[in-house]
């Protein structure tokens, strides 16, 4: 067998052995999709099911989970609009600093999420250092260093009643529009199931 023929031969192995790992991952994401859209379903049947027994923390908190589960991020937070205070109160947090940030406040407008908060607006940011909006405040104060995020409101009839967002992609790689999509996806359940239970809670329903 002549050199030529060898080296054909061994880039078409090489080039399946390739393809069968990029149809391999190509399945698992497949699967991984999957169980999130039904994970999302399952959300929205709960999130327009709500009664005056449902724990909103916990439904908001799987919320929360489904959006870092989706985007393949492990920090994250969902932030509510206190409109007495014009604050945004972290309420449910998942990552490193969770115990830590529940029941931090920041002034509508502060940082990143204050400013997706007041303009109705979401962001994707590569790099908060280089974003004039980033303050570094929470960071410095919980010890936690935020490299880049993604962070969307939740609007229910025009009114912004909170954010999400996603801190620090957990492969490494940015976040990109697909993400932020997903993430306006989950604002919508959150804004349903944050609007429903205030109705009952004001006894609308």
């Amino acid at each position: 067998m002549s050199t030529e023929i060898r080296g054909t031969a061994h880039f078409i192995q090489q080039e399946n052995i390739r393809l069968k790992s990029e149809n391999d991952r190509l399945q698992q994401e497949v699967v991984r999709l999957r169980l999130i859209l039904r994970n999302l379903g399952n959300l929205n049947q709960m999130a327009l099911s709500i009664h005056p027994e449902t724990d909103i923390l916990v439904l908001l908190d799987q919320i929360l989970q489904a959006a870092l589960d989706s985007i393949q991020a492990t920090d994250g937070s969902l932030l509510l609009v206190d409109e007495d205070t014009k604050e945004l109160s972290f309420v449910v947090v998942h990552g490193s600093v969770r115990t830590q940030l529940v029941g931090h406040r920041i002034p509508l407008g502060t940082g990143i999420a204050g400013w997706v908060a007041q303009n109705a607006e979401s962001v994707i940011v590569p790099n908060v250092q280089t974003d004039p909006r980033f303050s570094p405040r929470v960071d410095q104060a919980f010890h936690f260093k935020t490299s880049s995020l993604v962070c969307v409101p939740i609007v229910f009839t025009g009114r912004v009643l909170g954010v999400i967002q996603a801190v620090n992609k957990s492969n490494r790689k940015e976040f990109v529009h697909a993400d932020l999509l997903m993430l306006n996806v989950v604002a919508q359940l959150a804004a349903a199931a944050i609007a429903r239970a205030e109705s009952i809670l004001l006894g609308d329903e």
